[in-house]
């Protein structure tokens, strides 16, 4: 028995330049009907070093300092400044007094969208800081200052675009 197990190991495989397919793999146990014709090449790609090309990138502090210009420039209204071509500043025109403030709510000056984009601009670094302060859970002092300064800038913003508003339409903003 050991002998023709021998015998079996001794018998030379035939060379074959290619590789070996299943089908020839469990040939020995079933015929293969198209015998040696059939073969799936072997193909050897050569191994070629390309060069690359090592760019530095820019850190990710000026990657979202570009992002915050955009939604800074988006803010103000750039398109409806450049289609519009909006006066940068006016005055009244009977007393000749100048006009920060448009007195309609569907038109504004170039420096009445700059100054309120200013202010939704710092309402956004408040939402940055209220975000902030909750990565500062186990650090109490940082955390709260993080909440009083983002709730801080919130609050102004919210209440100067309000004033902004109100002065807009014509009326006091304060009733006394």
């Amino acid at each position: 028995m050991q002998e023709e197990r021998r015998n079996k190991s001794k018998i030379p495989k035939e060379d074959v330049i290619g590789s070996e397919t299943v089908f020839e793999k469990i040939r020995g146990r079933t015929p293969w009907i198209f015998g040696k014709t059939l073969r799936k090449p072997k193909i050897l790609f050569p191994a070629l070093k390309t060069s690359k090309m090592d760019i530095p990138l820019p850190g990710k502090s000026i990657a979202v300092m570009g992002i915050y210009l955009i939604l800074f420039l988006l803010q103000t209204g750039i398109v409806y400044l450049l289609f519009r071509e909006t006066p940068a500043l006016g005055s009244d025109p009977q007393s000749g007094t100048p006009l920060f403030l448009y007195p309609d709510i569907n038109e504004s000056f170039i420096i009445e969208g700059i100054v309120a984009s200013i202010f939704i601009f710092l309402c956004s670094i408040g939402f940055i800081l209220l975000y902030q302060a909750s990565k500062y859970v186990y650090n109490k002092n940082i955390a709260i200052r993080y909440l009083v300064v983002g709730i801080t800038l919130i609050l102004i913003a919210f209440f100067t675009l309000q004033a902004m508003i109100t002065i807009k339409l014509g009326e006091t903003l304060f009733n006394v």
